[in-house]
């Protein structure tokens, strides 16, 4: 087994790329969490250089300090990703793994503090160390288009959080029928059903607000 690797700071900051004196004006900031003490020695971890390597792509792509503050601090105090994932993975979706500033990527710099917390509350997020898991690439994808539209990610998070209360009473919709009828281990087999029931109905709604919209009924 490899042994966790640790750095003094001299080392931290050249590996980062970045002078010891930005790295100390980064911990009173509180962008990178403290140290291991060992007497009067700081050792920094991988996650520390990480972490700065993150801080620089972000200010990279414009973020300010203040705004990369905020999101340590909710990334630092967000629901882990054993919280995120319950009693184990999705049996149908595919939980991603970003770096914060592959999440800033997909949502166009939205990803304030606010949002990040609307996601975490919504079981959408979670975080492991100084990765961001999210539990489904399709809603991820989906989320990601509607931003790139123009839709502001805070929206999306509000109208996701609408569907999950329809969602929540169409599943125990289909469960009930399911096990009225059919035998307890049966509901697994016939999901599908109940996707493609949704899915179609959805379809022809959206078709009737479509005819709405151009005046057809």
């Amino acid at each position: 087994m490899t042994d966790k690797r640790e750095y003094r700071m001299a080392e931290l900051a050249r590996l980062a790329g970045i002078t010891v004196r930005t790295l100390r004006f980064y911990r009173e900031r509180k962008l990178i969490p403290p140290p291991r003490r060992e007497g009067r020695i700081a050792w920094y971890d991988e996650h520390h250089l990480a972490r700065l390597r993150t801080i620089s792509a972000l200010l990279e792509r414009g973020h300010t300090l203040n705004g990369i503050a905020e999101l340590a601090d909710a990334f630092d105090h967000g629901r882990d990703v054993g919280d995120l994932l319950g009693l184990g993975v999705p049996t149908e979706e595919t939980p991603v793994r970003l770096t914060p500033e592959e999440l800033a990527d997909h949502f166009q710099g939205q990803d304030t503090p606010e949002n990040l917390a609307a996601a975490m509350e919504l079981g959408y997020l979670g975080v492991d160390g100084d990765e961001v898991v999210h539990i489904s690439r399709r809603l991820l994808d989906a989320s990601t288009a509607l931003v790139r539209e123009g839709i502001p990610l805070a929206e999306v998070l509000a109208a996701g959080r609408e569907v999950r209360v329809h969602a929540e009473s169409l599943a125990g919709l289909f469960a009930d029928l399911v096990q009225r009828h059919t035998a307890d281990n049966d509901l697994p087999r016939l999901r599908p059903l109940a996707r493609s029931v949704v899915e179609a109905e959805l379809s022809l709604a959206l078709d009737r607000r479509l005819r709405k919209g151009f005046g057809e009924d």
